[in-house]
């Protein structure tokens, strides 16, 4: 059981305390309620961006890393589709000193074109070492606008064109920033050896006076104002895309449309992809890779997204094995786990495994206090000692209907992957 106080600052900012005694570190998580979804079309890949911005100094504190360092602390980020996370990790006598750098880039960056042109320059690197430069590193710049029509998931967070990164203006930056890096739109929680009412009043010290960025737009709009999403319309008919590129082996992905994260059916769709591949006792993997010798590796995941996500299907062929051979054989096992009922006994091990690695995950501070900001923001905190009772909520019924409503020729969107004849290796 992990228990937590919640604070609310009077500038919104909410703080959640998690005491832990066994252990004399701390971490801390800043979640903010920004992510990729939340982007323009033509400024993508800015919230990816900001992440490294953040890291890039204020007047104060010119550099993040040092500070953190001289006290023997860690820090990172990561930006995903719906949010982005700061977190940090040090002994807990220096709390104050991860408190202090937080607050300060909450309460203004040091705007500079050098630091926007170092770190355009960074997130260049990235997006070609991780998309264009390895095999299949381009599959969510093209299975993404596959799936998605109108909803902002159909770019990743690195963005859809790398050049809206490339030409982004300190105008364009500062905006972004007014708009989502306020303490409204932020949750803080403290996972560590220290005192719940001593947070609270620290997090005021530092953070309460920080406003939520009343400047305005050109057009008078009060900046932090999230504009609506458009829902994506659902898929009428199956969508097919090939490809040629370089690499190693053919390749296959097959994605789902499946349901938002607040829906009961999300966690029954998280198990139906464990039931399909999580082990080498998995159905996917027992028959496919194993008895049938179609893949050389294959695996099904969801993307764990707020809104509706996908459910994905991927698996590099063996050799003399066609693409076309490798989805039907999936499509047979798709069928057969929402025609057949699933035994008892394969829903049990599925929620051990389940179970156990939540609670090995939330055992690690940086992970609880990540996880306590996520259910936060969903407005479900409680979530993080009920999540293992709610998924084995799901029952054999539940995975018949929910893979039965997930897996039809109309929902499909597959990418191909095919190596480029006549280089050594491909089929």
């Amino acid at each position: 059981m992990i228990d937590y106080k919640k604070y609310r600052l009077d500038n919104g900012l909410r703080v959640i305390v998690c005491e832990d005694s066994s252990t004399p570190m701390v971490s801390t998580n800043i979640l903010y309620g920004v992510g990729s979804r939340d982007e323009e079309e033509t400024r993508t890949g800015f919230a990816h961006l900001f992440e490294h911005l953040m890291f890039g100094g204020t007047k104060r504190v010119p550099d993040f890393d040092a500070v953190l360092t001289e006290v023997g602390g860690e820090s990172n980020a990561y930006t995903s589709t719906d949010s982005t996370n700061y977190y940090i990790t040090l002994p807990a006598r220096y709390l104050e000193t991860a408190m202090w750098v937080e607050s300060d880039r909450m309460r203004l960056l040091d705007f500079s074109e050098r630091n926007l042109r170092v770190q355009q320059s960074v997130v260049t690197e990235e997006y070609n070492y991780r998309y264009i430069n390895r095999p299949y590193g381009d599959m969510w710049l093209l299975l993404r606008p596959l799936c998605y029509k109108v909803h902002p998931y159909r770019w990743p967070t690195i963005g859809m064109d790398i050049r809206h990164v490339q030409e982004a203006t300190l105008e364009d930056v500062e905006r972004f920033f007014y708009r989502y890096y306020r303490p409204e739109n932020a949750i803080l929680a403290v996972v560590g050896n220290v005192k719940a009412n001593e947070v609270a009043k620290m997090a005021e010290k530092w953070f309460g006076d920080i406003g939520n960025g009343e400047r305005r737009t050109e057009n008078g709009e009060r900046r932090g104002v999230s504009g609506e999403r458009q829902a994506e319309p659902e898929q009428t008919e199956g969508r097919l895309q090939e490809v040629e590129r370089d690499v190693p082996s053919d390749a296959l992905y097959m994605a789902f449309v499946m349901s938002d994260k607040l829906s009961d059916d999300f966690r029954t769709t998280d198990m139906i992809s464990d039931l399909l591949s999580n082990g080498n006792s998995s159905r996917l993997y027992e028959r496919l890779v194993k008895k049938k010798g179609l893949f050389s590796e294959i695996d099904a995941f969801i993307t764990n997204e707020v809104d509706k996500g996908l459910l994905v299907v991927s698996g590099k062929m063996t050799n003399g094995v066609s693409c076309e051979t490798g989805r039907e054989a999936i499509w047979e096992e798709l069928e057969r786990i929402a025609r057949e009922p699933v035994d008892s006994r394969e829903i049990e091990k599925v929620c051990n495994k389940y179970e156990n690695t939540y609670f090995i995950n939330n055992y690690k501070s940086a992970d609880c206090a990540a996880s306590l900001c996520m259910n936060e923001w969903l407005g479900h905190i409680e979530w993080i000692n009920d999540e293992p009772m709610l998924y084995r909520r799901s029952t054999a019924d539940d995975v018949a209907r929910v893979a039965g409503k997930l897996f039809r020729r109309e929902n499909e969107n597959t990418l191909y992957y095919r190596g480029i004849k006549g280089l050594k290796g491909n089929n």
